[in-house]
């Protein structure tokens, strides 16, 4: 689907709660988010714009998106899974 927003928020909302912590806690999850959504903007705004680019182009910065975003999901995944623990 053309234009559709990807935000980790809309995309993971049982997430919610450990996207916000970790992107206060959490500075290397905080960069990579930062990037994720810097490059879903691109891509929206490349089909806003009626694709200015080569296929292979756009196919590579979705292939980066998707990339990005399994590791994110990875980081939140174990975030939510963790014990918490009380000291």
């Amino acid at each position: 689907m053309l234009n559709e927003n990807h935000a980790l928020i809309f995309d993971f909302p049982e997430y919610k709660q450990d996207i916000v912590y970790l992107n206060y806690k959490d500075e290397a999850f905080t960069k990579l988010s930062k990037q994720y959504h810097l490059l879903d903007y691109d891509i929206r705004q490349l089909e806003i714009d009626g694709s200015p680019t080569d296929d292979e182009h756009m196919h590579q910065l979705k292939l980066q998106r998707a990339n990005l975003k399994d590791v994110l999901f990875q980081r939140l995944k174990a975030h939510h899974d963790a014990p918490i623990t009380t000291s």
